[in-house]
């Protein structure tokens, strides 16, 4: 163990020795400042330099023995100069010679890299004896990223000056196999552009008059040409666009023909989104050979109108990285269209139900196929009694509710996350309606009619309502999950189609590297295989080549990714899956191209031995920090605060406009005494206990009308001028009804009608409350006094209604005034008995206005 650790040292001091770290801006101008070939990888610290070069860097020192070759590992993360370079993991090297930027390359290609380090130390020999000059290159990328910057300046400017900006801000294109942004980095919602490839029509074809048959059956196979221009080639663009030619036997006649005559330089693409236009379009003109193009595709366009070798009519740009630089180059100016793109998937659960999924799942899957749904997500289970009951909670209180959750909990389940353009709608389409009734009337070819199951209420099928649902239901059944990636040695040419398609399965790639694996790495990433008697070879092959891992992220990210992955034998694989990445790219059942974790335990093992400790967001991304993290969290509880602030602010709003209408209801009376009563003994059964109570209550604080009906005008005017006085008195005289007043006054309270409306002391406030309360009262009176009264009524109405307005502004608060009171009420006899005459006296007056109202 200790020589393994002593070794691993050496290894590491030898590649300190060979690579110069470079992590300030001050270290980067000071190797600029110096003479030579600098081979520099930019890299990031969360994902390091590329391990897997340091073999071909070795060779190509070793083999060349060039003084002027040096090596460097430059952290992109605290290098001012190399700013824009932050934010992709995917290995980079630039080639500067004495501060000059004269290549670069992306991506580990070993052959490549040796060709270039040939190549430029050659040119770098030549420049120093003077026979050739230092040309100076722009990295293709950083040039785009320049042009975006400048255009979104450019609106900026507009938008100042008050012209409308030309909305080149936001741009968004795919290079090296993935989208790349551009503009607002808070824009979250920027538009991609589609996918181009540039072709050259040559001079031969030209010069022979065939532009315009060649443009012809170019449109004929639904390639929009973007653009198209005639131009004359200097030697130095097609030195640059051939420099991979220049070991060729052939490169300078290749270079003299390209700049005999003019070309047309076109910009193609196809359909909605351009996609694999550059493949499509290298197989429309066919082998670079036009011998092998006659002989293996006649019908290509090399074949039809090319003569020899280098003289084959078109050129059409290998790799999307390829089309990038030629485009920057020919036109850097150019503004990619924005692609319409693929239709809007959604997404949506659905759920076979235990009694369907055992009897009937491999038909109901099939119609879901054949209905257009892709299943993104599947998963059998079973759920608990709590389970069903939790996912169902909001039909909690239903009769159906117990038998639903029994059905649901009785067997095993299948869950499915489905995809399609209507996915909510459409599924619910298939269903048909919830009552089985119902469906089978109406949709009798609906699942949830054709799968009934007899004497059961409950349909087996479930369906999200709603998109917000959807995505609800589908992190209850499909958590948030990782799992780790791997793309082997064997596959890592075809790396970025392996990577699109993770895309397109959902994945998120929360974070990923390229290195080559040490066998003693690989034996502990493979332990759980020791057993095997494939275990050597497997950890040899690991340790062959660079290797690519990535955290992947989604709903049930292990199951999804080995299901996309398919089985362990690539032949196996395509028989059974032929569209999983082993049938695709695997080779036997050693370099089967990918691997990955074989469940949730051993994926957080395995991204902890590659990535260490990494803490994830709840959307799957990586977090930076806990305090992302913990603003994570607060966005979740904040909105879920914000939800139940909501629903309680509408439950209370609710509440109070029924209130109010059951108020309105009450106060809405007649002048008619009969349509009065009616209403009046209604709003009594509403009222209840508590409103009888506090009617006896306030009888009991009103003397019985002892006086004759001609001296209420009189009465009524004295207690006008004497309120003032009265004011001090009634608080404590009304709430002290003695223990023999009591039941005296309780006695006759059936045979008066109750005059509480016109109480002195009652707050203002609370009049409103009264009013109906205090109609309610009169209701009550014996239809013989009303209808003597009713008359009295009419002649005194008005001026009733005047002397009611300031007293009954003062009524007293019916409830906690009297509890107050009650111990002043005993221990104040004197102050009671002073005040009697005074209570009587308000006593004849509360009559005489309660008849008035009456």
């Amino acid at each position: 163990m200790a020589d393994k650790k002593k070794a691993s040292m050496a290894r590491r001091k030898q590649e300190i020795q060979l690579q110069q770290e470079i992590e300030t801006q001050e270290e980067w101008e000071d190797v600029m400042s110096k003479e030579g070939l600098y081979v520099i990888d930019v890299y990031q610290e969360w994902c390091g330099p590329c391990v897997g070069m340091v073999g071909v860097f070795k060779k190509i020192k070793n083999d060349l023995g060039d003084p002027l070759l040096k090596y460097a590992v430059a952290k992109a993360d605290t290098i001012d100069a190399l700013e824009k370079y932050r934010g992709r993991c995917e290995p980079c090297f630039l080639f500067y010679a004495t501060g000059v930027l004269v290549a670069v390359i992306r991506g580990a290609n070993s052959p490549q890299v040796m060709r270039t380090v040939t190549e430029q130390l050659q040119q770098e020999h030549k420049v120093i004896d003077g026979s050739a000059e230092r040309k100076e290159i722009k990295d293709p990328y950083i040039s785009m990223v320049d042009t975006m910057d400048n255009d979104m300046e450019e609106d900026e400017e507009e938008a100042e000056e008050g012209r409308p900006a030309s909305k080149k801000d936001g741009k968004q294109m795919r290079f090296k196999g993935e989208l790349v942004n551009f503009g607002d980095e808070n824009d979250r919602s920027q538009e991609s552009k589609k996918e181009v490839t540039v072709a050259v029509i040559k001079p031969d074809a030209v010069q022979a008059g065939k532009v315009d048959e060649i443009l012809e059956e170019i449109r004929a196979k639904g390639i929009e040409i973007l653009k198209d221009e005639e131009r004359t080639m200097t030697e130095e663009e097609a030195s640059n666009m051939y420099t991979h030619l220049q070991d060729e036997d052939f490169y300078k006649d290749l270079i003299a023909f390209m700049t005999s005559g003019p070309s047309h330089i076109l910009v193609l693409t196809k359909g909605r989104t351009g996609e694999n236009i550059i493949n499509e379009f290298r197989d429309l003109i066919g082998p670079t050979s036009v011998e092998e193009a006659k002989e293996k595709q006649p019908e290509s366009l090399r074949a039809k109108h090319g003569n020899q070798t280098y003289m084959n009519a078109l050129h059409g740009s290998s790799s999307e990285d390829q089309a990038m630089r030629e485009l920057a180059f020919f036109f850097p100016d150019y503004a990619i269209p924005v692609a319409e793109g693929k239709p809007k998937l959604q997404r949506t659960l659905a759920l076979i139900r235990p009694d369907a999924f055992k009897h009937h799942k491999d038909e109901v899957l099939q119609m879901i196929h054949e209905a257009g749904f892709k299943v993104a997500l599947q998963k059998e289970m079973s759920l608990t009694k709590e389970m069903a009951q939790d996912f169902y909670k909001e039909h909690e209180g239903q009769e159906y509710f117990d038998e639903l959750t029994t059905r649901m909990s009785s067997g095993p389940l299948m869950a499915l996350g489905l995809a399609r353009e209507d996915a909510v709608e459409g599924w619910r389409s298939m269903l048909g309606p919830k009552e089985l009734d119902k469906a089978k009337e109406e949709a009798p070819d609906s699942l949830r009619a054709k799968f009934a199951v007899e004497d059961v209420v409950i349909n087996q099928f479930h369906g999200s309502d709603s998109e917000a649902a959807a995505q609800k239901e589908l992190d209850f059944f499909f958590p948030m999950q990782q799992t780790m990636a791997v793309i082997k040695p064997d596959a890592l040419g075809t790396k970025d189609e392996i990577i699109e398609k993770v895309h397109d399965a959902g994945f998120k790639i929360a974070a990923r590297k390229e290195t080559q694996l040490s066998r003693e790495i690989a034996e502990e990433f493979y332990s759980d295989h020791k057993d095997k008697d494939y275990y050597n070879d497997l950890v040899e092959h690991m340790a062959s080549g660079p290797t690519m891992f990535m955290v992947l992220s989604r709903e049930d990210a292990v199951e999804g990714w080995r299901s996309l992955i398919g089985p362990t034998d690539p032949e196996k694989a395509k028989e059974e899956s032929p569209e999983s990445l082993r049938a695709l790219y695997g080779g036997d059942i050693l370099k089967n191209a990918v691997h990955g974790s074989s469940n949730p335990e051993r994926a957080k093992e395995h991204i902890q031995k590659i990535f260490g400790d990494l803490k994830f967001t709840c959307d799957g991304w990586l977090a930076k920090d806990e305090e992302e993290m913990q603003d994570q969290d607060e966005k979740k509880e904040e909105a879920a605060g914000e939800e139940t602030q909501q629903t309680t602010e509408g439950e209370e709003q609710k509440e109070g406009e029924e209130k109010k209408e059951e108020g309105t209801e009450g106060g809405e009376q007649t002048t008619e005494q009969q349509e009065e009563k009616q209403e009046g003994e209604e709003k009594k059964e509403e009222g209840g206990d508590q409103t009888t109570e506090q009617q006896e209550e306030k009888q009991g604080d009103i003397e019985p009308p002892t006086e004759q009906a001609e001296e209420q005008e009189h009465e009524a005017e004295a207690a006008k001028t004497e309120e003032p006085q009265q004011q001090e008195q009634t608080s404590t005289e009304e709430a002290k009804p003695t223990e023999e007043e009591t039941p005296k006054e309780e006695e006759k309270a059936p045979e008066e009608t109750p005059k509480t409306e016109e109480e002195p002391k009652q707050e203002e406030t609370q009049k409103e409350e009264e009013a109906p309360k205090e109609e309610e009262k009169t209701e009550e009176a014996p239809k013989e006094e009303q209808k003597e009264e009713e008359v009295k009524q009419e002649e005194e109405a008005p001026k009733q209604e005047e002397e009611a307005k300031p007293e009954g502004g003062e009524e007293t608060k019916p409830e906690e005034p009297e509890q107050k009171s009650e111990e002043p009420a005993k221990t104040e006899e004197t102050t009671e008995e002073a005040k009697t005459e005074g209570e009587e006296k308000k006593g004849e007056e509360t009559k005489t206005e309660g008849e008035g109202a009456a």
